[in-house]
């Protein structure tokens, strides 16, 4: 079939090209197709005349395929199915025939047939067409609109309402219709800016009131704003659009109170101060519950309180509604202690009482401390509902925290096997049949608002748009409660001396596991692609790697229709326009997020689960919420922290390395790592690692590279550093050791170039420190020939410097004492040399540490043999910490227990015994 396709004569494409041009242009085109046309549109409309249907479809059909665009064509042949009661297939002909008649009745027509039959899309469509070509049509707009909102297309049906207002302005009929399709696509400012839009026009219409635009549309303004969190402005709504409705729009001095005083209750006996005094105006009590959650949310708990007992004193079952929105006013704000009552009040009657109450009821419970009584409502839940899953969760929470642990297990348990049985029920589930296929020219989508015809199975699983929403709310305000609770138990977590101080630890620690879980689960945080930041979007958790219980396979449901919302939303917002990065995370700032898990983390690791906090770290280290190189610094650092606590000596090497590669060329990662490692012999066994020996001479060669021909460098963009460009060492971190899997998480899809240092920024001199460095490493490693030749560069590069003077002595002397030494005085009278210029150096730059100086004297002629020096350089330590008057003991612990040694292999055992008592005892 291929060779058929590709066998054509190029003559005959040459000769229809040149026709095409002919055409396009209108030189010289050619008449006889347009005759040839015309006459195949008599043969066929004789055709049909004559009722021969088949022949005028055949001869139409060739019209068509000459002349496309041939009108006439298209409708005779629409005529023609319709004769053999096609109808479908002569509605899609017409429509085809539409597009080259420009009629907006055609289209109108064309828009209800396709209705009648159940192709919505299709009508959906032709209204388009219909109000393209009539912009004046507004029945087509909302006919439009109506459709779309009965299919489920809300967007459709938002664009066509929107158009109508253009046309008529603040129409309420059309508000009314609008606001529903908008809160469930979530676009509440829209909604919030056209409401607001329409009480300006009719406040400025009609001072007076009563132009239509009444007291339930103030409450919807109210409302739009507080649910933006927008609370002034709905203060501002119910104060001024009360007014005007009360005829006293004049009043405006009104707004410059600050408080609600306008609207006091006489009795209520509330003293205001100020020159204003109260108008004891009426309100109504849903404007007033407006009032009472704005203030309170603001933070305004005073005035609040005063709107909030106005309300509260009603009718509980005229008003549950209220009540329970003035009681989560307050539990937002966490006043637990005023939101409590309030739920009781609720719970007390069958018709108020819900389970959200009573959930509400045992959290307040429990967050004002009565884990008892939270645990009493949990458990009255439970036996209400023993299906209640996420009960049981909550009391198994509260049983950790009363140390009640079979209970809380047991309660883990029942969850789990409830979801087991759930998922095994709905797997016997049959799926729908399918529908059959449709002539319409779209892909018809099922109805998700008709009241029955042609409606399909949904998913029952699905969550709309709108739940997905108070989803991601409710997981916020968790996150919200979660966060301020650890801010409360962690200065008492710090006081060690509060008897309580075991239960306050456990309770921060299963709040801050939850946090981080939370956190680590969410999977826009951890996208594939690094260099995207973190914009703040839905979140989706991942599962643990290691799951010891089921009890987060309830909120996974969730979890994953939030990825489908995130996908959704991720391919409408793939236009390549940059975002910025959040700075937030449900309601947490990222930097506190961060100082959560490090504190967290460092409790692990000061527990001894190094384990577990290493790879909450490592996993932290890959979100793009922290991808700068200060935050995976901190990171990092905080990974050698817990390594250090835990003796992990390798794991501090391993983060210190990758910091070095981070930071080309800097020394300041180098005095991280010397101070990481300290001393000690599994420290010491960390610092001769062959892997760091390899980085740092790799490094130093590339320094002096860098000094002598900058030329022979190049930029690596994907490991974004200075390598070699002639290959050899230094060429790329990809040897055998380990560098290529390091250098593998700075990798990113960003340009090569970007990012990249200026050629300035190389070294310009050679640097002392990682010569030093690696000549020390070489000199723990008993390799002291190699750290004799680094030191002395180390020593050319900077004569200044002790501790490298230090380092020359202690190296030669360790040469001296092999046996393959050949020089052996020499070493010792070059050690005792460099021995005198760090004492020289030592001494004009730290002039308070020479008992310092005497240790390292008194430590060389110990190793000597020179039993006699080397005692008499320790006693004058312990001589000069003794009549030192500032604080500690410098070394002199170490030149005790030196000297009790030489004390003792010369019989002097009643002076070491001396030295014991004084220095060496606790």
């Amino acid at each position: 079939m291929l060779s058929k396709d590709w066998d054509f004569s190029v003559e005959d494409q040459e000769a229809e090209f040149r026709d095409d041009l002919r055409a396009a242009s209108g030189v010289g085109r050619k008449k006889g197709k347009k005759k040839q046309v015309r006459t195949l549109i008599g043969e066929g409309n004789q055709a049909f005349v004559d009722c021969d249907i088949p022949e005028a479809i055949r001869v139409m059909q060739e019209v068509i395929r000459i002349e496309p665009r041939a009108a006439a064509a298209w409708s005779v042949l629409a005529s023609c199915y319709h004769e053999l009661h096609e109808d479908q297939k002569s509605l899609q002909l017409r429509i085809m025939a539409a597009h080259l008649q420009h009629d907006p009745d055609e289209w109108d027509t064309l828009a209800k047939e396709s209705k009648a039959l159940g192709f919505n899309q299709q009508a959906l469509y032709c209204y388009r067409k219909l109000y393209s070509l009539d912009p004046a049509n507004v029945d087509a707009l909302w006919d439009r609109a109506s459709l779309a909102k009965e299919t489920g297309d809300l967007r459709t049906a938002r664009n066509a309402l929107v158009a109508i207002l253009k046309r008529f302005p603040h129409d309420l009929t059309v508000l009314d219709e609008l606001r529903p399709i908008l809160i469930e696509l979530s676009d509440l400012a829209l909604c919030a800016d056209l409401y607001q839009e329409a009480f300006t026009f009719y406040h400025a219409q009609d001072p007076a009131g009563g132009s239509g635009f009444g007291l339930m549309e103030v409450l919807v303004l109210a409302d739009l704003h507080n649910t933006l969190g927008a609370h002034e402005h709905a203060v501002h709504a119910i104060r001024r659009g009360a007014r005007w409705l009360q005829g006293r729009a004049a009043q405006r001095f009104w707004d410059v109170c600050e408080d609600d005083r306008e609207f006091d209750i006489a009795d209520a006996g509330v003293e205001r101060e100020g020159e204003v005094q109260p108008g004891y105006y009426p309100l109504d009590v849903n404007a007033r519950h407006r009032l009472a959650v704005a203030r309170i949310k603001m933070g305004e708990i005073v005035e609040g309180k005063i709107h909030a007992a106005v309300v509260l004193s009603q009718e509980v079952l005229d008003y549950a509604a209220l009540f329970s929105e003035i009681a989560d006013a307050y539990y937002e704000r966490d006043m637990y202690a005023e939101a409590l009552p309030i739920y009781e009040i609720l719970s007390e009657h069958v018709e108020t009482s819900s389970l959200h109450i009573l959930l509400q009821v045992a959290s307040c419970h429990r967050m004002l401390g009565d884990s008892s009584e939270a645990a009493r409502v949990y458990e009255h839940i439970i036996a209400g509902d023993p299906s209640n899953n996420e009960a049981k969760m909550k009391l198994a929470e509260v049983y950790e925290i009363l140390n009640e642990t079979r209970k809380a297990l047991a309660l883990v348990y029942e969850v789990i096997d409830s979801r087991k049985e759930r998922r095994k029920a709905a797997g016997k589930d049959d799926a729908g049949p399918g529908e059959g296929p449709t002539t319409s020219l779209f892909e018809e989508r099922a109805q998700t608002r008709a009241s029955g015809k042609g409606s399909s199975k949904k998913d029952p699983h699905k969550l709309t748009k709108t739940q997905l929403r108070e989803l991601e709310e409710q997981k916020e305000r968790e996150v919200m409660r979660g966060y301020h609770r650890l801010d409360e138990l962690w200065p008492r977590l710090r006081e060690k001396g509060d008897p309580a101080h075991e239960d306050v630890l456990r309770e921060w620690v299963l709040e801050a596991e939850k946090l981080v879980e939370t956190f680590r689960e969410t999977r826009d945080l951890f996208p594939t692609t690094r260099s995207n930041p973190f914009r703040g979007m839905f979140a989706r958790q991942r599962r643990r790697a290691k799951e010891t219980d089921e009890a987060e396979e309830e909120r996974m449901a969730s979890r994953l229709h939030l990825d489908i919302e995130h996908d959704s939303m991720a391919r409408k917002r793939g236009d390549g326009k940059p975002e910025k990065s959040a700075v937030n995370f449900r309601g947490v700032s990222l930097d506190n997020w961060l100082n959560v898990f490090l504190q967290y983390t460092f409790i692990l690791a000061e527990s001894g689960q190094f384990e577990v906090a290493d790879d909450i770290l490592r996993h932290i280290l890959t979100s793009n919420a922290y991808q700068t190189d200060v935050l995976q610094d901190t990171i990092r650092i905080g990974i050698i922290t817990c390594a250090i606590a835990s003796r992990r000596y390798s794991v501090v090497v391993e983060q210190c390395r990758k910091i070095l590669i981070k930071h080309q060329f800097n020394n300041e990662p180098l005095r991280i790592l010397l101070a990481s490692l300290a001393s000690g012999l599994r420290q010491t066994d960390a610092f001769i690692a062959s892997t760091l020996q390899k980085h740092l001479l790799r490094e130093t060669k590339l320094i002096d590279m860098a000094v002598k021909d900058k030329d022979q460098l190049k930029w690596n963009g994907p490991n974004k550093r200075y390598v070699l460009a002639t290959g050899g060492p230094g060429k790329a971190d990809d040897d055998d050791d380990g560098d290529a899997e390091d250098d593998d998480e700075s990798k990113s899809a960003v340009p090569e170039e970007q990012d990249r240092p200026k050629m300035h920024d190389t070294p310009t001199k050679n640097n002392p420190i990682i010569v030093a460095l690696y000549g020390q490493i070489c000199a723990a490693a008993k390799s002291y020939q190699s750290a004799i030749f680094y030191l002395l560069h180390g020593y050319d590069y900077c004569r200044e410097d002790p501790v490298i003077c230090l380092s020359l002595a202690a190296t030669s002397i360790g040469r001296a004492m092999q046996r393959q030494a050949d020089n052996r005085h020499h070493l010792v009278a070059q050690a005792m040399a460099f021995l005198s210029q760090y004492r020289v150096l030592r001494r004009a730059s730290a002039p308070d540490k020479l008992d310092e100086i005497e240790f390292n004297f008194g430590r060389a002629f110990h190793q000597l043999g020179l039993y006699s020096h080397a005692a008499r350089h320790y006693e004058r330590v312990l001589e000069l910490v003794e009549n030192r008057q500032a604080d500690g003991d410098g070394v002199a612990r170490e030149a005790a227990y030196n000297l009790s040694f030489i004390y003792v292999t010369t019989g002097a055992t009643p002076l070491a015994q001396g030295l014991y008592r004084r220095w060496l005892s606790i």
